[in-house]
């Protein structure tokens, strides 16, 4: 059954909290994403790395919730305990695949659905990390273009 997990409880719920006040306090223009026109200068490398850092903070917050929902799910529906369901969770959201096997019908509709999700999460997540980057790369090669 379903049991409390003093590890999020103490551990991560804090961290999670951090990171969510750090991010909603980054007000300037340029950490949050919006991104620089093609006319406009290269952006000063402190910028740059804290438009970095913040992408690297959303990206830490669907990890954490989603491995928080999966092992949620997998303990719930699958009977799993916490490491297992953490652990099954985690293999999924990689794309590495289940590690135990779900008999239960809700916990394979839940296993089935959670692969489905964490799909889509995991492309977001990289997608996320990898846009500032390729933006200033492909900005630097228009900005080198145009002289």
């Amino acid at each position: 059954g379903w049991k409390p997990i003093p590890l999020i409880d103490r551990t991560i719920l804090p961290v999670l909290r951090a990171l969510t006040l750090a991010l909603s306090t980054m007000k300037s223009r340029e950490v949050q994403m919006e991104l620089e026109k093609s006319g406009d200068s290269l952006l000063p490398k402190p910028i740059y790395y804290a438009r970095l850092v913040a992408s690297f903070g959303k990206t830490l917050i669907i990890v954490v919730f989603s491995l928080f929902m999966g092992s949620a799910g997998y303990a719930y529906f699958g009977g799993l305990d916490w490491v297992d369901a953490l652990l099954n969770a985690a293999m999924i959201l990689t794309g590495m695949g289940p590690v135990d096997r779900m008999v239960t019908t809700s916990g394979k509709l839940f296993a089935t659905f959670y692969a489905l999700y964490s799909g889509i999460a995991f492309l977001s997540m990289m997608a996320i990390l990898i846009a500032p980057i390729l933006h200033r790369f492909l900005h630097r090669f228009h900005l080198e273009d145009d002289a």
